[in-house]
């Protein structure tokens, strides 16, 4: 009966796990186009800037994604609560993904209000876009982040089973030497 609970739980860990590496470097693949193409826009005139901002349509979608993110790995940590290094990890993730977005939106998003979506040039526009591309970056930077540790969680699920294989079966010849 303990086998196959633990086998269950493992499945569905690995699962969630699975999800949220998925999720991670979908956003991470969005995060990153963010900070590769910061060097070759920093500097563009206002209205080569403004017409490239119009390439961002849509992206909001990515919403979705980072719903996902949160939901994996907040599943992660709920599954995981008895693999110490592998709940330890999803939750450096998961404090990583909260501090990116509340990058996003102390910092990227009224940018994004201030310009109608880069539609209107507002006479702070540069000090905005600034704000708007250093926000990404920084953003960036915690979802890679947040990779490495889910990464880094995905690995210790073995050191995390043996453990718990062994706890198990100090558990049950505990059990069985108790009833001779």
């Amino acid at each position: 009966m303990h086998v196959h609970g633990i086998r269950r739980r493992s499945i569905s860990c690995d699962v969630a796990l699975f999800f949220a590496l998925l999720a991670t470097a979908i956003a991470l693949g969005a995060a990153l186009a963010h900070a590769l193409e910061l060097p070759n826009k920093i500097g563009l005139s206002v209205s080569e800037y403004f017409t490239v901002q119009q390439t961002y349509r849509g992206w909001n979608q990515l919403a979705y994604v980072l719903f996902l993110q949160l939901i994996a790995i907040m599943s992660v940590i709920i599954l995981a609560r008895h693999a110490p290094y592998v709940r330890g990890f999803a939750i450096l993730a998961l404090l990583c993904l909260i501090a990116a977005q509340a990058l996003f939106w102390i910092y990227t998003y009224p940018a994004n209000v201030a310009t109608v979506n880069w539609t209107s040039i507002p006479p702070n526009w540069e000090t905005l876009r600034r704000q708007w591309e250093y926000s990404h970056l920084a953003g960036a930077a915690l979802q890679l982040l947040a990779m490495s540790a889910l990464i880094i969680a995905a690995l210790a699920r073995g050191r995390d089973r043996q453990a718990e294989s062994t706890h198990h079966v100090t558990i049950n010849y505990a059990k069985t030497s108790s009833d001779q």
